[in-house]
Parts: structure tokens; C-alpha cells; sequence
């Protein structure tokens, strides 16, 4: 049982006043690494696509050609300047609405999905409770202001994490630009030119949101998302929470293939594991044998492999032989 991921980590990582409210985890684990008022609830402007183009990532055929329907025609906000009865694949809608934050791409992607902005409205509340993004509700799929369209930034930090496991998902969202069979597009996301290792997310702005943005950045091996929402320094201010997140702590891999001994037994994990540490923190590893019978089983439970930092028990699961003994 991962203990971490589920408490988050003490942070030396300052909260902005800057930001009505602020996150990062790291991606594998949900490790939170620092937090601010971040189950209140607030909009979430253009951030509200990262939910749009994973359900599409996830359900639809990016090559499949559509023609532009009269709903994604003029649509208000950001655009990509869809035309009536327009020949246009899935993929160079998506690229359009994560590059571009193309309203009326939003539009479109949804009818061609559910039939109606309504039917993928519910879709999208419905992958939300999923994900476990209970404290968000969306009323359209581009992030227009409705009093009934919010989120947290926990939330929305774990619809990016969950997203950003998808490989359709993470090439779009990390690319500078693309050239599509029908459209070519810029990523006005600054992250991905101004921030070592950035590789995602999603920009977003309306008045009554703020300056939103969900960011992604990998290094030595750690991929940390930020969220902040209705912040005015969005970029300096993500770039802050990820350099210190970086400089406070890393990543360890419990490998599977890592050979231990309990009580003269050789065991193993049954799955490779991800841990968030301190880059500083001296850890102790224990071993507790739970063998009680003479005959040993390959698979058997034979122990339980406990790591601890200066505070306490940060990890512990279960060890199996390896051999019959």
C-alpha cells in the first residue's frame, strides 16, 4: 500500500497571493508536493478542454474526416475559424483546441462525439466523477462562463494527471505546433518555449476565471503538474512551484525485479512502485517476516518491506517468494 500519495508531503514551497488558488503533484503517484485553497471551488476558463480532448483521445478515430456542423460556426471566444460544411479530420480539431483553445473546435468535437454539446456535457461529468474530480461540474466543453461551471484545483490537477497517462493525449498537448492534413497550428502554451522540460498543458482565460493554467514538466525522470487558477502571474508563478518542486524532491522506483530476504527467503514486490522523497531525506529500510509456515510457495506473502523517512512510515507493501523453499 503506497501511504504518500495519499497524505501529500510537507513542502517548504511558499503559497502566492498572487493565485486564488494553487497545486502540484507528481504524475505517477498524485504525491501532493504543495497546495492552496485548493478544493475551493472556482471557473476554470479554456482549462475546462484538457476534459474535452481526453474524452476525444480516448473515444474517437483522429483520422476520421467530419464536416464542420452549423453549432461550431461563430462560436463566441477563441476560435480556429471553423467554416460552415467544412471537411476537417478529428485530429486537427483536437490539435485546434489544445494549441489553438478553439472554441468552436470545442463545439464540434462534442456534436461528433455525442450528438449534441448537451449528451458530451454529460459525458464529460460523468468521466469527471470517474477520475474522482468530485468537486467539478461542467456546463459546455470550451470553458465559457456559467455560474454552474467550476472546479478545484485538486481536481483539475488530477484530470490533467489522469490525461496526461494517455499517449494521444500527452503528444498533443506537448507539441509547439502541428501541420495537419487540413489545418496547421502554433501552441501559444509559453511553458513549452520558456520552461526546461515542459510538456503541457492547457492555457486559460476569461474575466470572470482569471489567468488559468495547467502545466506539465519533466526532469530526471519526475513529471510534476501544477495547477493555478485565477492567477495574473500564471507563468512566473507555475515556474516557481515547479523549480522548487524539482529542488525539494524526487522520484524513486521500487523496481519488481529487486530481490530481497525475509527470514532466509528470497521475495520480491508484485509490481514496481513509484515513491516521492526529499532529495535530502536519509531513508531507512526495514523488513518485517510474516512467515509462519515451514514450507514456502513461490508467490507466498513470506514479509513486508516498510521504508521510513525522519517523520516516519512512508511506504510499506506486501513481499513475495520468488522460489519454493
Amino acid at each position: 500500500m503506497l501511504l504518500c500519495g495519499a497524505f501529500g508531503l510537507s513542502s517548504p514551497i511558499r503559497a502566492s497571493a498572487s493565485a486564488g488558488a494553487e497545486i502540484a503533484m507528481e504524475l505517477t503517484t498524485r504525491t501532493v508536493l504543495t497546495e492552496s485553497n485548493a478544493d475551493k471551488r472556482m471557473p476554470m476558463a479554456s482549462t475546462t478542454k484538457i476534459m474535452t480532448a481526453i474524452i476525444i483521445a480516448e473515444d474517437c478515430n483522429l483520422d476520421e474526416e467530419i464536416t464542420v456542423p452549423d453549432a461550431a460556426v461563430g462560436v463566441e471566444g477563441s476560435s480556429i475559424y471553423l467554416k460552415k460544411d467544412e471537411r476537417i479530420d478529428v485530429r486537427d480539431l483536437l490539435y485546434g483546441l489544445m494549441l489553438r483553445s478553439g472554441n468552436d473546435s470545442a463545439v464540434a468535437l462534442a456534436i461528433h462525439h455525442s450528438g449534441s454539446v448537451e449528451n458530451f456535457v454529460n459525458v464529460m461529468n460523468e468521466r469527471a466523477k470517474r477520475i474522482g474530480a468530485d468537486n467539478t461540474n461542467f456546463k459546455n466543453p470550451s470553458g465559457l462562463p456559467d455560474d454552474e461551471h467550476y472546479t478545484t484545483a485538486r481536481d483539475l490537477c488530477n484530470i490533467a494527471c489522469y490525461a496526461m497517462n494517455n499517449e494521444i493525449f500527452r503528444e498533443v498537448v506537448s507539441s509547439k505546433s502541428h501541420v495537419g492534413k487540413f489545418r496547421s497550428f502554433e501552441n501559444k502554451n509559453k511553458m513549452l518555449y520558456r520552461y526546461e522540460g515542459a510538456n503541457g498543458v492547457k492555457t486559460g482565460y476569461t474575466l470572470k476565471a482569471g489567468r488559468c493554467l495547467v502545466s506539465s514538466a519533466e526532469r530526471d525522470g519526475m513529471d510534476v503538474v501544477t495547477v493555478v487558477l485565477n492567477c495574473y502571474d500564471m507563468y512566473e508563478r507555475s515556474s516557481a512551484i515547479l523549480d522548487q518542486c524539482f529542488y525539494v524532491y524526487k522520484l524513486l522506483e521500487l523496481n519488481e525485479n529487486t530481490v530481497f530476504m525475509s527470514d532466509r527467503v528470497l521475495c520480491k514486490l508484485s509490481k514496481t512502485q513509484n515513491l516521492v522523497v526529499k532529495n535530502t531525506e536519509s531513508l531507512q529500510i526495514r523488513i518485517k517476516s510474516t512467515v509462519t509456515e515451514k514450507k514456502i510457495k513461490k508467490g507466498d506473502r513470506v514479509g513486508i518491506l516498510e521504508i521510513y523517512d525522519a517523520n516516519g512510515l512512508i511506504f510499506n507493501d506486501n513481499l513475495y517468494s520468488i522460489v519454493d523453499n
